[in-house]
């Protein structure tokens, strides 16, 4: 019932099929540590009754280090955002952001023995606990360090779980032809320190420098550490508050913006046009 679920959300067609088997082959209760587990369904955060697993075989939010507000994030969305990407056996995958693997198993069962997922955890303790509860999973590597600096090894698709304020450099030219790179681009953090809000954009490398981008859903994720700028960050508050993103269409670099753009940051700029 709870791979159906999930996997209903990325609408029928064979990529759901492909979701709902990946789900449903990987335990969650595994990457989430003892319970009983706090959960957070929709109305506010509660605590499980027990350490049954399935407390946590629901469409919500577990947390996984509450005082950092990092959380094994709700399994729709994740679904909806690897059905975007649209994964095929043999592809290599970098993740950022993989908390304690959860999802880097999930996509390790979308890429198939033939495929490749280079998990990066920047929290030491969660990379760790990545690493162990993923030790049965010989196609995936957990790398200790940020994945916004340095240089990523070439990939089909780079997954980003936590919050930047654009797309940085190092993501797109990890890309291959026709690679995919889907990230949580969001706004300025709220003055009570809540996460800013925002949109899941999907971008396609066409050819070149030519990109498609379009925005898959709205969210919420803790910050990129390395990857926000503030004064980006306040243009995409004010971008986000018109509420047209769902009319962006492609993603410009390295040229100056046109009357078709719907917001810019340091080198790039989302248009409302069709890559020409």
């Amino acid at each position: 019932m709870f791979a159906q679920l999930v996997a209903s959300s990325a609408g029928a067609s064979k990529r759901s099929e492909r979701i709902l088997e990946a789900f449903a082959t990987v335990p969650r209760e595994l990457f989430l540590g003892a319970g009983p587990w706090k959960t957070f369904p929709r109305g506010g955060g509660s605590e499980t009754l027990s350490s049954d697993p399935a407390f946590i075989y629901q469409d919500i939010v577990v947390s996984l280090a509450p005082e950092r507000k990092i959380n094994n994030g709700q399994p729709s969305l994740h679904a909806a955002c690897l059905a975007a990407l649209d994964l095929t056996e043999g592809e290599t995958v970098v993740q950022i952001g993989a908390g304690t693997g959860y999802y880097s198993a999930v996509i390790s069962r979308l890429v198939g023995e033939t495929g490749v997922v280079i998990a990066y955890e920047i929290e030491p303790d969660l990379a760790y606990r990545a690493a162990h509860y993923l030790r049965n999973f010989p196609n995936v590597s957990v790398n200790n360090r940020s994945g916004s600096e340095g240089v990523l090894p070439r990939c089909d698709a780079v997954y980003v779980c936590a919050g930047a304020t654009g797309p940085l450099d190092l993501w797109l030219d990890a890309l291959r032809p026709n690679g995919r790179l889907i990230f949580p681009l969001t706004s300025a953090d709220r003055s009570d320190g809540v996460p800013g809000t925002g949109g899941m954009l999907l971008v396609e490398h066409v050819a070149n420098d030519f990109y498609r981008a379009r925005f898959i859903n709205l969210v919420s994720f803790i910050p990129c550490i390395g990857a926000r700028d503030d004064e980006t960050a306040a243009k995409l508050t004010r971008a986000f508050s018109r509420g047209d993103a769902n009319d962006v269409r492609s993603l410009r670099r390295g040229t100056l913006p046109d009357k078709s753009c719907w917001c810019s940051g340091k080198g790039w700029w989302l248009s409302t046009s069709e890559i020409a």
